[in-house]
């Protein structure tokens, strides 16, 4: 029987939401991740950085922008072995273009060879971003879907974009 996996990287805290900064309990991408999880019965791995970002989301976004300008690998908590997983479905917020560092931190210290991969963003108007191709980049000899989209104010209700993914695994 296929496993899948839901990847994701989130932040709580201050985001932008709807065109302000909004404090959030749970991050966009967590909050999808739990509805993907629940739907489907497939494990969760959350990547976290080891060291945190500013609380203020300006300096938070300051931050990601200087890791991407400069190549950065930031190291994450913990690890999961991706070998049981046939289906990896991998979250993430847009920053900058594509994915936060920490994640893709993770994806290159992993093989991916022969998974599928299922990506989904939350945006606030990025979409996908670069990011679907980044993963192509890196994640060599795995099949990546095309990516679904979420805008973050719509992560408490975005149950066709739940769908589209879940048809993707």
């Amino acid at each position: 029987m296929a496993k899948t996996l839901v990847l994701f990287y989130s932040r709580p805290g201050a985001n932008y939401v709807s065109g302000n900064i909004v404090n959030l309990k749970k991050g966009n991408c967590l909050v999808v991740a739990e509805k993907i999880a629940a739907l489907t019965g497939a494990d969760m791995f959350q990547v976290e950085p080891l060291k945190d970002y500013s609380a203020d989301y300006t300096r938070c976004t300051e931050e990601a922008q200087e890791e991407l300008r400069a190549g950065a690998r930031p190291a994450y908590k913990g690890d999961i072995d991706i070998s049981l997983y046939d289906t990896i479905i991998v979250g993430y917020p847009i920053w900058w273009g594509t994915f936060p560092m920490p994640l893709w931190t993770f994806l290159e210290n992993h093989d991916f060879s022969g998974k599928k991969i299922v990506p989904f963003s939350t945006h606030e108007g990025s979409g996908l971003g670069s990011s679907v191709s980044d993963l192509k980049k890196i994640c060599v000899g795995a099949t990546v879907t095309a990516g679904i989209a979420i805008k973050g104010s719509r992560a408490n209700n975005c149950d066709t974009e739940i769908k589209k993914i879940v048809a993707n695994i």
